[in-house]
């Protein structure tokens, strides 16, 4: 049994192992996609045995959505942190959110990518269920992204015509493109590629007069 497992009362370990093979399961989709994660990984890296797998899950594609939802959860959580930022501009936020998705990278050696993208080019074209939720997902996203370009729009720091819902579409199919090259040429030039593009020519941003500049 996991270590961690063990230190927890017995009431309690059915939900945490729960979890935890769902995180297992995240952290695995994120790196090795689906396709190339078998059961024997999931539940040796999670520390439980192969029966409390599907005792809480009937199967691995079952297994799946509530990885998804987990992912949601967790992204979520990340994007609200950062774009309703209030101490920040608008369009501050929206280069946060690509800084620190672009450092994340880094930070796991460009092994990890989005678990959108992997399931979305594995499964997609296979599971409709799988390729529904995924794309709720990224709408998702999408929406979120474009109501911070409204605000940086309402607050005079972009000079843009361009819709804000497709400007937002189209951030994140090239960010999913980016994420996928970054892992390939192990190098964080593509997703600065897109910040680049992104933030300096599709949303124009308006520069500080030479009065304001000028002033102390």
């Amino acid at each position: 049994m996991n270590k961690l497992l063990e230190k927890i009362p017995p009431k309690r370990r059915g939900d945490v192992k729960r979890k935890l093979l769902v995180d297992v399961g995240t952290a695995l989709f994120t790196q090795k996609g689906f396709f190339n994660t078998s059961l024997d990984d999931i539940v040796q890296t999670a520390g439980v045995p192969k029966g409390s797998f599907y005792y809480y899950f009937g199967t691995k594609e079952e297994y799946i959505f509530e990885v998804i939802k987990n992912y949601k959860t967790y992204f979520s959580k990340k994007l609200d942190r950062v774009l309703n930022d209030e101490s920040a501009t608008p369009l501050k936020r929206l280069k946060s959110f690509t800084e620190e998705a672009t450092n994340a990278v880094l930070r796991f050696e460009f092994k990890r990518g989005c678990l959108v993208g992997n399931l979305g080019q594995e499964m997609a074209s296979l599971e409709d269920d799988v390729r529904v939720c995924l794309l709720e997902l990224l709408n998702d996203w999408q929406h979120r992204f474009s109501a911070c370009i409204d605000e940086a729009k309402a607050a005079g720091e972009i000079a843009t015509s361009v819709d804000s819902q497709q400007l937002a579409q189209f951030f994140w199919s090239a960010w999913e493109g980016g994420v996928l090259c970054a892992k390939l040429e192990r190098s964080t030039k593509p997703l600065d590629n897109v910040s680049t593009l992104f933030f300096d020519h599709m949303l124009l941003p308006i520069q500080p007069s030479l009065s304001k500049r000028a002033s102390p």
